[in-house]
């Protein structure tokens, strides 16, 4: 598995095993299953894992599969993971939010992960109004030099925002951002933004919630109540994008370039975006090990010029999601702002 350099000391995979699936919404979790699941990824390369504060249980059960992972594999292995977790508080604290509250939600992240200093902690504001992102920025900051945080990122903050915090001297090593062939808002300005700071790209939805997948070609469009939140997330962002035709038309591209490849849909689409300038590593929401050796083969798939047209071919006929990274999900009375829990931390913390 290619590695690439986030930080000094700080090597991840170019594919990220995500948290987000196993913290509940996206059906039963057998704990155990999970651990074990963990254990294999790492085993085959994949060492570098992804999850939140508010991902209900999925920070303590990383924290057990690294005590697991240490005790069969031993320390040296247990060096080469890195778990990159985040700071979301909800939005009813972010008025009231004080430098000892994300303290103690940082003692709790290290207490569930069974870590002496976080690897690297993505922070997420949900409210720009409540204009104190910055100053809570600076506080993650001030927990870095105190040796808890080794690294500091953020999560869907947009080009003005995240310069904001730049500028105050908080220093950033990523952005986590939705980021997706039918999803290329990072590509307008943040993405050359954060390449001039040295900010480099976390993309998450580059399947967009499975709907980028072998079983999703020549379907009907999915209709309401969805499997899940996040179809019900993504396929707002199709509809966005041009409609269900034109996304099976994208499919039919993209199959056709799989088959060529030995390959499947959604690995193609997650190798394009790892292709884009700025993108370290697209996050992939594997609840289990089934799709494990495609999700290994990504950084290996080497799409031609050729392939790159068609696919472009397509992309050139789609609307552009309106809006710099994550405009159109911070408004909480629209239709995908209202997919959100804004939340999730208060009994956690």
């Amino acid at each position: 598995m290619d590695k690439i350099e986030l930080a000094p000391g700080h090597r991840i995979t170019r594919v990220i095993k995500g948290g987000w699936q196993l913290a509940g919404g996206h059906g039963a979790v057998d704990r155990d299953a999970g651990i074990e699941d963990m254990i294999a990824f790492a085993d085959a390369g994949i060492t570098t894992f992804d999850c939140a504060d508010i991902y209900t249980g999925v920070e303590a059960m990383i924290g057990d599969f690294r005590a697991e992972y240490e005790r069969v594999r031993g320390a040296e292995a247990l060096s080469g993971i890195k778990v990159h977790t985040k700071f979301v508080p909800d939005l009813g604290s972010l008025a009231t939010l004080t430098r000892e509250d994300v303290a103690k939600a940082i003692e709790t992240s290290l207490g569930r992960l069974k870590m002496e200093r976080l690897d690297l902690v993505q922070f997420h504001w949900w409210d720009y109004e409540i204009d104190r992102q910055v100053e809570v920025a600076g506080w993650l900051a001030e927990l870095r030099e105190q040796g808890k945080i080794a690294n500091i990122g953020g999560t869907n903050f947009d080009t003005v925002q995240m310069q904001r915090i730049l500028d105050a001297g908080v220093p950033l090593v990523s952005m986590q951002v939705q980021y997706s062939l039918v999803d290329d808002r990072p590509r307008r300005s943040l993405a050359a933004a954060a390449q001039k700071a040295g900010v480099q790209l976390l993309c998450y939805g580059s399947v967009a919630g499975g709907l980028f997948s072998d079983r999703m070609l020549g379907v009907p469009e999915p209709q309401p109540p969805f499997e899940n939140r996040s179809i019900n997330k993504y396929k707002l962002i199709v509809d966005e994008f041009g409609g269900w035709a034109l996304f099976q038309d994208l499919l039919k591209v993209l199959d056709s370039i799989a088959k060529a490849h030995g390959s499947d849909i959604a690995s193609v689409a997650s190798r394009a975006v790892l292709e884009r300038p700025g993108v370290a590593a697209v996050i992939v929401g594997a609840r289990n090990r089934n799709h494990m050796d495609r999700n290994l083969a990504i950084p290996d798939l080497a799409l031609t010029s050729e392939e790159f047209g068609r696919i472009n071919t397509v992309l050139a006929r789609a609307k552009p999601v309106p809006g710099d990274v994550y405009t159109l999900e911070r408004d909480r009375n629209g239709k995908h702002g209202s997919v959100m829990k804004y939340n999730l931390n208060t009994a956690g913390h």
